[in-house]
């Protein structure tokens, strides 16, 4: 098999969703109450934390379509996986209902992992401009935020299972290379 730039992806779109199945897993066991409840993380709640990577996800979403709209490549899976008002802040939960979140971050994973199988193998070097949360203008290569992408989740998900270690619930290994 030859190694590209692209096979990285599609190995983070699969790890993304196998972990995100867990930790949604593990989360459930909780109760909404529990999920709900404001723990003083970044975003207080593990609900809250969980909505705000569905938001940021489709944000990220809509820009690489845009992105891919310039480059003549329509991806029809990520706008079907796209159930957002426009302009829906960051900090704000896009779902109160426990069930309408997990149905909504399992249709994301999978589209993000059809995307990336089905996605150009030059994709990652394209060009990509748009504008931030804040107006800000910003241009460069769409490997950059594609990275920025799945390390936000990351980052997000980490917070989420110290949240959960500390209501003394173990989610296992989460590495990336235990998965391989």
């Amino acid at each position: 098999m030859e190694i590209t730039f692209s096979n990285n992806y599609q190995l983070l779109a699969r790890y993304n969703h196998a972990i995100n199945l867990r930790l949604y897993a593990a989360c459930d066991g909780l109760g909404d109450a529990n999920r709900k409840q404001d723990r003083g993380a970044f975003f207080g709640s593990i609900h809250r934390t969980l909505n705000h990577l569905v938001v940021a996800d489709q944000i990220w979403l809509l820009r690489f379509m845009e992105c891919g709209a310039a480059h003549g490549v329509v991806w029809p899976v990520l706008a079907d996986a796209i159930r957002m008002p426009p302009q829906h802040p960051l900090d704000q939960p896009l779902h109160a209902d426990w069930s309408a979140l997990c149905a909504h971050r399992e249709a994301l994973d999978l589209a993000i992992e059809a995307w990336l199988a089905d996605a150009p193998v030059e994709m990652p070097g394209w060009p990509m401009a748009y504008a931030n949360s804040k107006g800000t203008l910003r241009q460069h290569p769409l490997w950059q935020a594609l990275t920025h992408f799945f390390n936000h989740q990351t980052h997000h998900r980490g917070q989420v299972t110290t949240l959960l270690s500390q209501q003394g619930v173990d989610m296992g290994v989460t590495d990336l290379i235990a998965m391989v």
